[in-house]
């Protein structure tokens, strides 16, 4: 297998690159971006790319980003690159993969195949997978690889807080919690969520030991924070020490990190998957050697 030879990535993603092309031993360059007063976009690419290209870029906040992926990943091809890498950090619109109510569109399935079209393969962090079991299905013909950040936080949660009860908010958020106490040798319990509406759940400790423990809330994502602030509430009410937060993807929509705040949480930890300043873990290593297997 060729070995990457470049790493492509916008301008809000370049520290990221730099520290992955760092691990491939090989450069970072920068699509150059013009915006046209009517919203179109141009993009500018090296004139002449090596064989194999790895294009960074994150799906966080993905609608102005999805367009100038795909015609970066054409370009790419156009420009004489013959296996295109996608490493995506954050792979938005995995929710919905069902129709809950005739009608809907299931977006994960059709991005997963516009996707599939551009790219030879497919890296991401923690995909947010319900009724699909692996990545392959998502991106169909393709290479898809589902890393995970929880063994990461799992090892810095026990060295800045030994002993800690890694405690998911809700049942989705279990095989997180377990894989990341498995890695770093913690107590981990489960809670039972009910979500009426984007911000409107309620979470029940469901009989989770949190009685003078330190409680850390480990999950894949944070978007409104809801979940959070309802698990923590739930764990200071039952007699936790303290409650902290850790995450693969900090997103923290609106006033989601003040609400979590606000609920009695200390710290919060995160991947650097999605830049935020609770980025305590790196991913690089994990993405650098799915790229080297293949």
């Amino acid at each position: 297998m060729t070995a990457p030879g470049l790493v492509l990535h916008f301008d809000d993603e370049a520290a990221l690159a730099q520290r992955l092309a760092a691990a491939l031993v090989c450069a970072a360059v920068g699509i150059e971006v013009h915006a046209f007063p009517d919203g179109e976009t141009r993009l500018r690419l090296p004139p002449a790319l090596p064989p194999r290209v790895v294009l960074l870029r994150g799906l966080h906040r993905p609608n102005p980003k999805l367009m100038p992926l795909l015609l970066a990943a054409a370009g790419a091809r156009e420009l004489g690159c013959t296996r295109l890498d996608l490493v995506c950090p954050y792979l938005a619109y995995m929710r919905q993969d069902m129709a809950f109510v005739p009608g809907e569109v299931v977006s994960q399935r059709h991005l997963g195949r516009l996707l599939a079209a551009a790219f030879d393969s497919v890296i991401t962090v923690d995909p947010h997978l319900h009724r699909v079991a692996t990545l392959d299905e998502v991106v169909p013909g393709r290479r898809g690889v589902a890393l995970s950040a929880a063994g990461l936080l799992g090892a810095h949660v026990a060295q800045v807080v030994p002993g800690a009860l890694l405690l998911a908010p809700d049942e989705e958020a279990g095989q997180w919690v377990r894989a990341a106490a498995a890695a770093a040798g913690l107590d981990h319990a489960v809670c039972l969520k009910q979500r009426r509406g984007d911000r409107d759940v309620t979470v029940a400790l469901h009989g989770a030991p949190v009685r003078g423990r330190a409680v850390v809330l480990l999950d894949d994502v944070v978007s409104t924070g809801r979940t959070l602030v309802s698990a923590a509430a739930g764990a200071l009410a039952a007699g936790a020490a303290s409650v902290d937060v850790a995450v693969t993807h900090a997103l923290f929509v609106g006033d989601a990190l003040e609400a979590v705040r606000a609920a009695g949480v200390g710290r919060v930890w995160s991947s650097d998957a999605v830049p935020h300043p609770s980025n305590a873990v790196g991913i690089v290593p994990l993405v650098a050697a799915a790229l080297r297997a293949g």
